[in-house]
């Protein structure tokens, strides 16, 4: 009885495995299209990827000025804020003047009483040797009037300095922009008291920016001035910036051992900020690769195998890619082999994909097409 109960569950059991498909196919996840987002695909794109030393640094103007105040006195306005664009010469920031214009007057007030001392003083002289011709002046009163006019005019001397210096104060109650550029950081308000050496306002020069970079002393070998330079600066995304190697310091930091190398602008894009990190490769020669580059997302291994999935009209296809040097900073890859610019790719794709799986692309909604409405008669 056992036995004809256990014959009976495999006769069941192999009607099952019989059993003819359903609607689905025989495997009903390549039957049912995978949906799509636009955003989960990555256009491959045309790039250079540096083979060279690795370059990481800040952009900062080579042309900036710290404004600070060269008298002491009360600030009475600030004329302009952080990014106003400014001309040389253009009044930036006020400082109240009483003191220092009653210290003009009084000086001004010394040197022409010091005047009328030396000229009473002359013409003193003079009347002593016209008597001494005549007899009726001594020698040594003559060296007295000598002496007098003398001290006299030092005194005249040392009255017009005074009178020049408070009138460089005065003027120095005046912040003026040096040159051409825009304000790159305001440090003083009114009422604020300012004291000399106070830092004031910073002004910049954006068409003098540059990439300040540090290269490990390693590859102190392989820099040379004139040496093409790209770089990504944060804040401007995946936007690439060219340049080239201006100087080298001769000199290596003793705690950090790199070395500073300054990078100028060659393309025609460049950032308008100061300050902000950048990071790229210097180009030696043979080392740097220009071609598809695609993005580590969109990448998967398997052993020391790299594939990618490519989406071909309404197909998925696994494809198999020589890879090249990574971008540290932005995780792509450039391709020897395996894509082209403009092939799309999946990005972070799931697994259990399989290569020839059917795709349906799925509109955003504000992509989508509106429905037609039918008119009336």
């Amino acid at each position: 009885m056992k036995r004809l109960s256990l014959l009976l569950c495999l006769v069941l059991g192999l009607a099952a495995c019989k059993k003819a498909p359903d609607a689905t196919g025989t495997d009903g996840l390549a039957a049912v299209p995978l949906l799509v987002a636009p955003e989960d695909l990555f256009i491959v794109s045309d790039g250079a990827m540096g083979g060279g030393p690795a370059i990481s640094g800040t952009i900062a103007a080579e042309r900036k000025a710290d404004l600070r105040a060269e008298a002491s006195a009360v600030v009475l306005e600030v004329l302009k804020d952080n990014g106003d664009v400014v001309r040389r010469g253009d009044l930036l920031v006020r400082l109240d003047e009483t003191a220092i214009r009653d210290n003009l007057n009084a000086a001004e007030d010394s040197a022409r009483n010091a005047g009328f001392q030396w000229e009473q003083a002359k013409r003193n002289l003079e009347r002593l040797k016209t008597l001494r011709a005549s007899g009726m002046a001594t020698l040594q009163s003559i060296d007295d009037a000598e002496i007098r006019t003398n001290s006299a005019q030092n005194e005249v001397s040392a009255a017009n300095s005074r009178v020049a210096l408070a009138r460089q104060q005065l003027q120095r109650t005046q912040v003026r922009a040096p040159f051409d550029g825009v304000i790159g950081e305001r440090k003083a308000s009114p009422g604020d008291t300012a004291s000399v050496g106070k830092e004031l306002l910073k002004v910049i020069d954006p068409a003098s920016l540059r990439f300040v970079g540090r290269v490990s002393a390693d590859q102190a070998g392989r820099l040379k001035l004139g040496q093409p330079v790209r770089f990504r600066v944060n804040g401007y995304g995946d936007e690439s910036f060219e340049g080239k190697v201006t100087r080298i310091d001769p000199t290596a930091n003793e705690a950090t051992r790199q070395l500073e190398v300054l990078v100028g602008f060659t393309g025609p894009e460049r950032p308008r900020v100061a300050g902000l990190y950048a990071e790229g490769h210097i180009s030696s020669g043979a080392n740097a690769q220009s071609g598809p580059v695609v993005d580590e997302s969109a990448v998967q291994r398997l052993g020391e195998a790299s594939f990618v999935w490519r989406v071909d009209a309404s197909t998925l296809h696994k494809v198999v890619l020589t890879l090249g040097a990574r971008d540290v900073r932005s995780g792509r890859y450039a391709v020897l082999a395996g894509v082209q610019t403009g092939d799309r790719l999946l990005r972070n794709p799931a697994s259990g994909l399989k290569d020839g799986q059917a795709i349906s692309l799925v509109m955003a909604p504000a992509q989508a097409k509106p429905s037609a409405t039918a008119s009336g008669p």
